[in-house]
């Protein structure tokens, strides 16, 4: 099946066919770094995973490119009501990202740019644009001309004439109202950089235009993001990188919101569930099942009740692998995933359906798993295990088993796994000579610090109580 993925500037489901054989380029934009992240923010980083890992799984050489915005009013305004340089202000929330998105399990980019590093870049874009009648300075900043690009509003489906965009603050000088700033002009205090209209800094759409023309060329297969930066980041962005000669993305990808009571999640609503918080709460294993089981176009309305019943779902899955595994001892994954999963997954990732193909699998390695036919097991394990690896959800996988079930990898795993067998061998033996006031107390001792025992015709097996 050829795998197929909705364009948003198609507003349909299309083939997709990579510019380069064999190869892909994803640019994804990613954080502005004014503050930590809530799981609205870091739900498309995990989806994005997803697709990157599926690439690969398909076989392709994926480029991954995402973003970190460094520098905008936000992060301005924050340094002025902290007392902090805006830098260390981005510094400190771009390593808050960063962990978030390792403590989910997701593969670090290939690039991670940051908009500061890249100034020359943009310098020469503004500069070709004012050169070919796209741009124009004006008090020191410098303005796209939104009427010299004739497809402008295409992927948002506006009218020019129904738009209302109002000025920035310093935004001085516009031939129009709708012309939006690539570069702003210094304000007293601020931090600037140099060039030849004046000092200032960049506006928030030019950045993604330059870093994308540098990491991935004039053209690439698929730009992603939110929805919510259809308009007005991605439509200026192609108003920009077009106007300046590039082909620019072949494919527009959007994820959907994380929302709490129709609302969608936002730090302004203060309605925000930090990633900090919830893996406090949460195995972060579960918080990923929870974020990237919906299909990544449907929105997620965030609640307590609806994290229970994922990791109530995952513990299923979880809890098959961990008895089969004490049935047929380690089991690799499969080279390739089942035909249905497959199939699922090349329909615009359609990871509802996936995870179903998961799930029917494991009941079949329960039922193997109640007649001891070992073959079976194994064969079910390798199957699930070569699925959930495709949406970074492997237990089994070293990024979660590396690390006892907390949320930052306190390295225990190994620990435990020495010393439970140790007690659960004093606990045998205890039995086996009619020591039963022994064998009740280790066992207490076990349920009390986490764990649940469970005795098998194949000897006593454990594993965390998830209700601890």
């Amino acid at each position: 099946m050829t795998l197929r993925l909705y364009d948003t500037s198609a507003r349909q489901i299309r083939d997709f066919s990579p510019l380069v054989p064999g190869c892909v380029s994803i640019y994804l934009c990613g954080a502005t770094v004014q503050a930590p992240p809530h799981i609205g923010h870091v739900r498309s980083g995990l989806n994005f995973d997803i697709m990157r890992r599926w690439f690969t799984h398909r076989g392709y050489q994926v480029t991954f490119v995402r973003n970190v915005t460094d520098i905008d009013d936000k992060i301005i305004t924050k340094s002025g009501e902290q007392g902090r340089p805006w830098w260390a202000i981005g510094y400190e929330n771009e390593r808050a990202f960063n962990a978030a998105y390792e403590a989910l399990g997701c593969l670090p980019p290939s690039y991670e740019p940051r908009a500061t590093g890249h100034i020359p870049e943009m310098v020469e874009m503004m500069r070709a644009l004012i050169d070919r009648g796209h741009a124009y300075a004006a008090d020191g900043n410098v303005y796209f001309d939104v009427r010299s690009y004739p497809d402008y509003l295409a992927l948002s489906n506006q009218e020019l004439d129904n738009l209302l965009q109002p000025e920035g603050e310093g935004e001085t000088g516009k031939r129009d109202p709708r012309d939006f700033a690539m570069w702003k002009a210094a304000r007293p205090g601020e931090p600037a950089w140099e060039t030849p209209w004046g000092p200032g800094r960049p506006g928030w759409h030019l950045e993604c235009s330059a870093m994308a023309h540098k990491y991935l060329g004039a053209a690439f297969d698929i730009h992603g993001g939110g929805v919510d930066l259809v308009f007005p980041h991605h439509e200026n962005e192609i108003a920009q990188s077009k106007a300046f000669g590039d082909s620019f993305a072949a494919s527009w990808v959007h994820n959907a919101w994380v929302t709490m009571s129709g609302e969608k999640m936002s730090k302004s609503l203060g309605n925000s569930v930090l990633v900090s918080e919830m893996v406090k709460r949460w195995r972060p294993i579960v918080l990923r099942y929870y974020l990237a089981g919906p299909h990544y176009r449907s929105t997620i309305e965030y609640g307590p009740e609806s994290l229970s019943e994922a990791e109530a779902a995952f513990g299923r899955i979880e809890g098959f692998l961990q008895r089969a595994v004490g049935l047929v001892g380690d089991t690799a994954p499969a080279p390739d995933v089942p035909a249905a999963f497959g199939e699922a997954m090349d329909d615009d990732f359609a990871v509802p359906q996936a995870l179903a193909v998961v799930h029917q699998t494991v009941r079949r390695g329960n039922a193997a798993l109640g007649e001891a036919d070992k073959a079976a097991v194994s064969g079910a394990v390798a199957e699930v295990r070569a699925m959930l690896g495709v949406l970074g959800l492997d237990p089994l996988d070293e990024h979660w088993s590396g690390s006892a079930s907390g949320p930052q990898g306190d390295g225990l795993h190994g620990v435990v796994d020495a010393l439970v067998p140790l007690l659960l061998e004093q606990r045998q033996a205890a039995r086996a000579r009619k020591d039963y006031a022994t064998a009740d107390a280790i066992r207490d001792q076990l349920q009390q610090a986490g764990l649940s025992i469970e005795d098998t015709p194949a000897g006593p097996r454990w594993e965390l109580d998830r209700r601890a």
